[in-house]
């Protein structure tokens, strides 16, 4: 239905949709609020951390699609430069237009490629959009949140899918592997490496991953503060980790 009208709401905000992005969840609100929330621990929502003023906070949003979480990020965070990756060109032109809709192009960079690989050390006007604003040519390690909704459904349970999510939304954003795993490790590890000190990390979880990613963090000396977040039917839905060092 939203292919066909186009359209889908996300954060109370409506969003450009085609088939070639994910169909917004409400289920991925989750991993607003917990973003939120964190920054507002942090004193970072309202850009009151400290007593002077500090840099602009600095986001990325990896796996953007229909570019929801980095649009109602911009929208909620005005002192806020988002970046957001994704693999698919078109996935990032629906995104593009969804950020003029709502009139923060200006805040956001968008660019093409495999999770956070190109932001480490490339220009990233060179894949933004024609409505960024001008950003440095190194990013480095310099993000105070990154957030994802990375695929995570496994190859072998797409015949369990509903016929209308396997048969029209893009496989690219649904199947991580044949675990349905196999991403976060690396997006977990990429954004160790380019998170400020105590930047926060927030994903989306697959059915059944909490546990396995869940390890991930605990393996690692990089993390604190790592916690779980259930949606509204009590799935274990959101993780949120800081880097500690």
């Amino acid at each position: 239905m939203q292919y066909l009208t186009g359209k889908q709401e996300f954060w109370g905000l409506e969003f450009e949709v085609t088939p070639a992005v994910l169909i917004p969840r409400p289920e991925t609100e989750h991993v607003m609020e917990v973003a939120l929330a964190r920054l507002g621990e942090r004193g970072l929502k309202i850009h009151m951390d400290s007593g002077a003023p500090r840099e602009t906070l600095r986001v990325a949003d990896v796996g953007t699609g229909s570019g929801c979480l980095a649009v109602a990020l911009a929208w909620e965070l005005p002192h806020a430069e988002v970046f957001a990756t994704d693999i698919s060109a078109p996935a990032l032109e629906i995104a593009r237009r969804n950020a003029a809709r709502h009139e923060v192009a200006a805040r956001i960079h968008f660019s093409q490629g495999d999770l956070l690989n190109n932001l480490e050390n490339t220009d990233v006007r060179t894949a933004g959009a024609e409505h960024a604003a001008p950003a440095a040519t190194q990013v480095g390690p310099r993000f105070d949140l990154i957030v994802s909704n990375p695929p995570y459904i496994a190859r072998n349970d797409a015949a369990q899918l509903q016929r209308e999510v396997r048969d029209h939304e893009p496989h690219a954003a649904l199947f991580a592997g044949p675990t349905g795993v196999e991403m976060y490790q690396r997006l977990i590890d990429q954004a160790r490496d380019l998170l400020r000190h105590r930047g926060i990390l927030v994903l989306e979880l697959g059915h059944d991953s909490a546990e396995h990613v869940r390890a991930i963090f605990d393996a690692q000396l990089a993390w604190t503060e790592v916690a779980i977040t259930m949606d509204l039917a009590g799935i274990p839905r959101v993780l949120a980790a800081e880097r500690a060092r």
